[in-house]
């Protein structure tokens, strides 16, 4: 086991002792997973697998007998505990991972995680900052730790559970709220996500179970009486380095947008290490074609790039873009101007100095031009944006604001991950949405003035795009929400 910290102190040590007999007896009693208690850890086995996609490093504290970790299909998967009972059977069960014997309050690891879990774990810590210290040393920018820890509402019922041996009997607890977690994870260098509730029936009653812990613990009132809370965080930003600048490549949608590009060519300012134009036109009905073409000839300076879109849709004239770009940071432009191209800036600064992982552009904080927006379709925009952030869990204050930005690298992780959701979205926003979502992204928004038209017409159909947004709802609660 690693040395004790230097500041341990005697009732520290009596602790962790206690602690580490109660889990040496636990060890050589019959499988905790047998019984009703065990469609607990079963429950909480899909709700890692849903948030932990394979093929990832993972460590996990108190990994106990390595069965959630061995769940998840690491790439590498290091598992720690501090009863060398519980990991001879963890080492026996799944050969294929590393288990080792250590406090996480003194964890002395060289190495860095793409996902850390503390599965019940911070109920039984002596020092939850110190641990959380301990492990922000094992981050890189792009990991995710996950927490999830018993609701305080259920001390009661667990301690009749464990007495009537439907529980796996455990000492005296922390009871954290979701605010006292947070508090900790910002004081330990992480920044919380978000946080939610699992878990309303933990017995594998048929039937009933599946119904309360997939749709109504999802309700109020319902939601209050989970028995687990979850907590997503990454490390806080530490923003790069502003001497060394990003290539940013701006993907522009345009379909019968031939008067604005000129204003587009002359408008987009240069970013970061230099800015990279591409043009996706979507077999308009005008001269479009040929304006960029003509564009093409007299900005010889800007670097751009001109693509006739084979599919349809601007959700597939973006994946087009972002197939032939090489810039760091990526962006969407629409053709219509409405977003002004000299906001982008405010774009490239959120992402490069880590504000936010997905900067979703919103139009619905700063009053408006008179026509930019007719009232029924700020109304849809309103209602979708409260649907929205119920089904990913962040704030996103506008779904449907064409700019959106994220780093190259990050797309590419959700083209990877894009079968989950298949090939579902003509827009081209909700497959970036889900996707961050999907990949536990920090999403944030940012407030830009929207503005009129001066050219052409809006290529959105309010009421059949507006069922066709009713149905991506349906579908994004199945994929999302009711796991």
């Amino acid at each position: 086991m690693d040395e004790q910290p230097t500041t341990a102190t005697a009732p520290f040590l009596n602790y962790q002792q206690e602690r580490i007999q109660h889990w040496e007896r636990m060890a050589h009693r019959q499988d905790r997973r047998q019984g009703w208690g065990g469609y607990y850890h079963h429950r909480l086995a899909q709700i890692y697998r849903f948030l932990v996609p394979p093929g990832l490093r993972i460590l996990e504290v108190g990994c106990g007998s390595g069965d959630l970790l061995a769940a998840l299909q690491p790439s590498y998967g290091l598992g720690i505990d501090f009863s060398a009972a519980m990991l001879a059977q963890a080492q026996q069960r799944h050969p294929q991972l590393e288990f080792r014997c250590a406090d996480v309050h003194c964890l002395d690891l060289e190495d860095s995680f793409d996902v850390i879990l503390l599965s019940d774990t911070v109920n039984d810590l002596w020092d939850v900052q110190q641990a959380l210290e301990k492990l922000s040393q094992l981050t890189n920018p792009s990991t995710r730790i996950i927490l999830n820890y018993y609701s305080r509402l259920w001390e009661l019922p667990l301690k009749i559970g464990r007495s009537l041996g439907l529980a796996t009997p455990t000492l005296y607890q922390n009871w954290l709220t979701p605010e006292d977690v947070h508090n900790l994870l910002y004081l330990s260098g992480f920044e919380p996500i978000r946080s939610w509730r699992e878990v309303l029936c933990p017995f594998g009653v048929p039937l009933l179970a599946g119904f309360c812990n997939r749709f109504l613990v999802r309700w109020w009132p319902f939601q209050h009486l989970a028995l687990t809370n979850f907590t997503l965080a990454r490390p806080a930003p530490r923003p790069a380095q502003p001497d060394v600048p990003e290539r940013v490549s701006v993907v522009v949608p345009a379909r019968n947008e031939a008067g604005n590009i000129p204003a587009i060519f002359e408008r987009v300012p240069e970013m970061g290490s230099g800015t990279q134009l591409i043009f996706v036109e979507g077999h308009s009905t005008d001269d479009t074609y040929a304006a960029i073409q003509a564009a093409l000839q007299a900005y010889p300076q800007r670097d751009a790039l001109l693509l006739r879109q084979k599919g349809n849709g601007k959700g597939d004239a973006v994946r087009e873009g972002y197939a032939h770009a090489d810039g760091d940071i990526l962006m969407i432009l629409d053709a219509d101007l409405t977003v002004p191209p000299e906001d982008l800036p405010r774009f490239y600064d959120a992402l490069h100095t880590r504000k936010g992982e997905f900067v979703n552009g919103v139009r619905l904080v700063y009053p408006m031009e008179r026509d930019a927006m007719r009232f029924f379709n700020f109304l849809g925009n309103k209602f979708f944006s409260l649907v929205f952030s119920w089904l990913l869990g962040q704030p996103v204050k506008d779904t449907l604001c064409g700019t959106k930005v994220l780093y190259k690298q990050d797309y590419d992780k959700i083209a990877a991950n894009r079968a989950y959701f298949g090939d579902f979205d003509p827009f081209g926003d909700f497959d970036l949405l889900f996707g961050a979502a999907r990949l536990n992204m920090k999403i944030v928004d940012l407030p830009i003035r929207y503005r009129e038209r001066t050219y052409g017409s809006t290529n959105i159909q309010r009421w059949k795009h507006g069922w066709l947004l009713l149905r991506m709802v349906a579908f994004a609660a199945r994929r999302l929400k009711w796991i």
